[in-house]
C-alpha cells in the first residue's frame, strides 16, 4: 500500500509538556490490513483497521507507553514508526522528517537512530550466531565500525554497560537465561548510539524478579543516553514505574493520554477507569474490601467494529449519540486528552 498523506484540517496532536519539537510526531495513523475472503469461500475482502486515526508525540528523553488488550493495535502502531509496515494513511515525523515518504537510503539513514527491543528473547536472537557477533552485526552492516577489533571493543563496552560479563561475547545464546538474552538485546538496540528505542513488551516474557532488574537498566540507560522510549506493555505496574505520559488504546484508536501520575490517579475514560480497576492490589485485605466493576460484553472484531465510539457496547455512561459520532481527542486538562464527550 501507498502512504497517504492527509491534507485536510485535523485536530491538535497531543503534545507532551517539554519544551521544543518533539523527536516523535505521529498524525492521523492509519494502517489498514485487507483480509482475502477466500477463492471458493464467496466471501468478499474486507478490511481491518488495525490502526486507526492516531495521533501522539514523544519528546527527546521521554518515555511514552502505549497499553490497552491484546489485538488493540499497540505492536502495529510501533511498526509502522519503523517503517516495517507502511501505513495506509497518515504521518510519521522523525526528527521533523515524515519518515512515510522516505526511500529506501534515506530510510536507512533514520533507522540507525531508531531501534528496537523484543518481546521474547528467545527467538528474537539468531541461535545460530555467537553473543558477539549478534551484536556487532548492526555495526558491520551499517559501517560505524568496520574494522573488526574495532567491532570487538564497542561489544565489550555494550555488555558491560547492559550488566553482563564482556566474556559473554564467546557463548550461544541458548547458553545463556531469559535475562541475559534480553539484555543481549538491549546491548544490540544501542549498538548503533540511537536516539529512540521502540520497548514492544520488553519484559513480559521475564520473570518477575528480573524484570525489575531490566525496568531499572532500561530508566538507567535512558537517563545516560537521554533516550526515548515508545514502551508498548500490559503490565500498568511496569508502565507506571517508568513512563512519563501514558496513551491508551482500544480497538484501534486512542482513548486517553495523560502524565502517568494523572492517569493512575483520575482516570477519566470509562475504559482506563475498567482496565485500572482490574489491576488487583497486593494487600489481600484491602483486595478483598475493594469493590469490583466488571466490564461488560467483549472486545468486538476489529473486521465489524461499532459504529460510532467503538467503546460504546461495552460503556456505562454510553447514550444514543454515542453510537453516531466518533469522539475526538479533547484536552479536559492541562495535558489530559481523552476521546470521550460524556467526561
Amino acid at each position: 500500500m501507498s502512504a497517504v498523506v492527509a491534507e485536510t484540517p485535523r485536530p491538535t496532536t497531543p503534545q507532551t509538556a517539554q519544551a521544543g519539537p518533539p523527536l516523535i510526531e505521529v498524525r492521523n495513523l492509519k494502517m489498514h490490513f485487507t483480509v482475502s475472503g477466500g477463492v471458493f469461500s464467496g466471501r468478499k475482502s474486507v478490511q481491518i483497521k488495525a490502526v486507526d486515526d492516531v495521533s501522539f508525540t514523544i519528546a527527546r528523553g521521554e518515555t511514552l507507553g502505549l497499553v490497552g488488550e491484546s489485538g488493540c493495535g499497540k505492536t502495529t502502531t510501533g511498526r509502522c514508526i519503523l517503517r516495517l509496515e507502511q501505513p495506509t494513511a497518515g504521518e510519521i515525523l522523525f526528527e521533523g522528517q515524515n519518515l512515510c515518504t522516505m526511500g529506501r537510503e534515506a530510510l536507512n539513514e533514520k533507522r540507525e537512530r531508531m531501534q528496537v527491543i523484543f518481546q521474547d528473547p528467545f527467538s528474537s536472537l539468531n541461535p545460530r550466531m555467537k553473543v558477539g557477533d549478534i551484536i556487532g552485526e548492526p555495526m558491520m552492516v551499517h559501517g560505524i565500525y568496520p574494522k573488526q577489533a574495532e567491532r570487538e571493543r564497542r561489544v565489550a563496552e555494550l555488555l558491560a554497560l547492559c550488566g553482563l560479563n564482556p566474556k559473554f561475547m564467546d557463548r550461544y545464546p541458548h547458553e545463556m537465561s531469559g535475562g541475559q538474552r534480553q539484555r543481549v538485546g538491549i546491548a544490540r538496540a544501542l549498538s548503533l548510539n540511537p536516539t529512540f528505542i521502540i520497548c514492544d513488551e520488553a519484559v513480559s516474557a521475564l520473570d518477575v524478579s528480573i524484570q525489575a532488574q531490566v525496568i531499572n537498566l532500561l530508566e538507567d540507560l535512558r537517563d545516560q543516553f537521554n533516550l526515548s522510549y515508545l514502551f508498548i506493555a500490559h503490565d500498568l505496574s511496569v508502565v507506571r514505574h517508568l513512563c512519563h505520559r501514558v496513551a491508551v488504546m482500544y480497538l484501534g484508536k486512542l482513548v486517553e493520554l495523560a502524565d502517568s501520575d494523572e492517569l493512575f490517579a483520575n482516570p477519566l475514560h470509562p475504559y482506563t477507569q475498567a482496565l485500572l480497576n482490574a489491576v488487583p492490589i497486593p494487600d489481600p485485605e484491602i483486595e478483598k474490601q475493594r469493590a469490583h466493576h466488571v466490564m461488560k460484553g467483549e472486545i468486538p472484531s476489529p473486521i465489524n467494529p461499532p459504529s460510532g465510539c467503538v467503546f460504546h457496547p461495552r460503556c456505562p455512561l454510553a447514550v444514543e449519540s454515542c453510537k453516531q459520532a466518533v469522539p475526538q481527542l479533547r484536552e479536559l486538562k492541562p495535558g489530559h486528552w481523552v476521546a470521550c464527550p460524556r467526561v
